[in-house]
């Protein structure tokens, strides 16, 4: 198989029928669709099954159904069970453009063989003609997964991509569990392999369209690290570390941390999410409790 489809959904049955259409649709079909179900209490298992029942679909679907632990470990799980050479991973509330999949086998076709590339990505759109992110000079730029980062690099690259790995190394980078903590950021596994020298080429056109959902992951905003406090700290820290983060940074990115979970952890458990000296949290907690005081004079 050339392309795993992957989707991880939670819930989604009302509108994952959009996608299924796109997958029926594509110009190119040597592509499996792989759908790990999180738990979902809604209607998703018996709509997959009449989608593995149609007789026209030119695509074989899988279909698992686990308990609910978060996309990481639905992802974790899936990857163990593609079959296809690319792993895209495509979210089950949005769709692929119809030449998608067949463009993510030409561009990874033509990739240089002497270079370390871990895939390659899209661009995102809002629809098959519009996108939010800033085009590239020329029709695609090779550049690290922490060319995302403003500390990073001078011309950052900004907004959500329709990134493809190829299978193997999604295995070897997956996402890391915490118990009790079901949302690990994907930037964890990208920035691991950009550190260990992978690069990626990133395209400018548009093969995936997504549309805002209120209950998305993205409406949740920060609400889903300041809950998962081991997997933000491990982010955080990885990326100062990759980065290359000066001392002033870092301590303003400690302090910025405690002020985030004062609420709700102890200095000891914050310094331990985060990986920093307990002196330091110790003396951002002095600092935090002075600009409050100074703030309420």
């Amino acid at each position: 198989m050339r392309i795993t489809v992957f989707t991880p959904t939670y819930n989604r049955a009302y509108i994952i029928t959009n996608l299924y259409n796109s997958l029926r649709r594509q110009t190119f079909k040597d592509f499996e669709w792989l759908i790990v179900d999180d738990g979902s209490t809604d209607n998703t298992t018996e709509l997959i099954n009449s989608f593995i029942q149609a007789d026209d679909n030119g695509f074989p679907i899988k279909y698992f159904k686990k308990e609910n632990g978060g996309k990481g470990r639905a992802i974790n799980y899936g990857v163990d069970r593609a079959e296809g050479e690319l792993f895209f991973n495509v979210d089950s509330d949005d769709y692929l453009t119809d030449d998608a999949l067949e463009k993510v086998d030409r561009w990874e076709r033509e990739l240089p063989k002497n270079k370390k590339y871990c895939g390659i990505a899209g661009n995102l759109g809002t629809s098959k003609t519009e996108t939010p992110n800033t085009p590239f000079d020329g029709e695609y730029r090779d550049d690290s997964l922490l060319a995302r980062y403003a500390e990073y690099s001078d011309n950052p690259i900004d907004g959500e991509r329709a990134v493809v790995f190829y299978t193997e190394i999604q295995k070897k980078y997956k996402y890391p569990e915490f118990e009790g903590e079901n949302f690990v950021t994907p930037a964890v596994p990208w920035n691991r392999m950009a550190n260990d020298g992978y690069i990626m080429r990133f395209f400018n056109d548009i093969i995936w369209v997504y549309e805002y959902q209120s209950d998305g992951l993205t409406a949740s905003g920060s609400k889903r690290f300041l809950e998962r406090p081991r997997a933000y700290g491990l982010w955080l820290r990885e990326k100062a570390e990759f980065c290359h983060y000066p001392l002033k940074n870092k301590i303003m990115m400690y302090y910025i941390f405690y002020c985030d979970m004062s609420e709700r952890y102890s200095k000891n458990q914050i310094a331990e999410f985060i990986g920093a000296p307990k002196i330091i949290i110790y003396l951002s907690a002095f600092v935090h409790k002075l600009r409050h005081l100074f703030k309420k004079k």
